[in-house]
């Protein structure tokens, strides 16, 4: 059974995401909390596995929040709860901890799946706020007088592949579709990505992408050589 804490300061958001969960007989509802000081009252009392996590809250936000709660219990996962006004938000609470960004309308097949794989140790993520984060960290990076380097130069060439997939939000069954591996593998070039790099998401890779301009030759598909025809 999956445990999680929802945390949002609308009653209606609350209330369907209750209605949602209740609907997956592996996932229980623990608690709720409309603002970030009761989200780690309760995150500290109940212990839960998943916390969903609203960003703007009064009193104390959503990052702050995020951040007492991990201080507390490094383990809990926290998938954030934007919005599509949530821009200058979502780098805070990346460096917060968050493992995972879902916007609000997320489809509810998709959002219990999320909260399944975050507790499994995945990032899950909708593809419009990783678009939303890699174009922050393109424009951090056009914006800076100083350009940035790969931070582990021993990366293979494959992982460099891997990791420019990653920055353009590619699930690791599509790298390995583009790149001709079986997802085993792909999974494998993630973990040692992750491993040399010191990022412990797919997310942190794909801005880590961004950042140094890692990314797919658009002229042809990775993996492959140039045609000679």
């Amino acid at each position: 059974m999956i445990r999680i804490l929802v945390v949002d300061d609308q009653q209606l958001v609350r209330m369907g995401l209750r209605m949602l969960f209740e609907q997956a007989q592996d996932i229980e509802i623990q608690g709720e909390a409309d603002n970030g000081a009761e989200a780690v009252r309760l995150a500290e009392r109940l212990t839960p596995d998943v916390v969903l996590m609203d960003l703007r809250m009064p009193g104390m936000d959503g990052i702050t929040a995020t951040r007492r709660i991990l201080a507390a219990r490094p383990a809990t996962r926290v998938v954030a709860l934007t919005t599509f006004d949530d821009d200058d938000h979502l780098y805070p609470m990346l460096a917060a901890g968050a493992c995972g960004f879902l916007v609000k309308d997320t489809p509810p097949t998709e959002l219990l799946d999320a909260v399944r794989r975050a507790a499994n140790g995945e990032a899950p993520f909708s593809r419009n706020v990783l678009d939303r984060l890699v174009a922050q960290a393109l424009h951090a990076r056009s914006s800076s007088d100083t350009p940035m380097d790969l931070p582990v130069p021993a990366i293979t060439p494959r992982e460099r592949e891997v990791l420019g997939l990653l920055g353009v939000g590619l699930s690791n069954k599509e790298i390995a579709d583009r790149l001709h591996l079986g997802v085993t593998t792909v999974k494998t070039h993630v973990a040692s990505l992750m491993a040399k790099t010191g990022r412990d998401n797919r997310i942190r890779l794909a801005v880590l992408a961004a950042l140094t301009g890692i990314t797919p030759d658009p002229e042809r598909p990775t993996g492959q050589t140039p045609s000679t025809r």
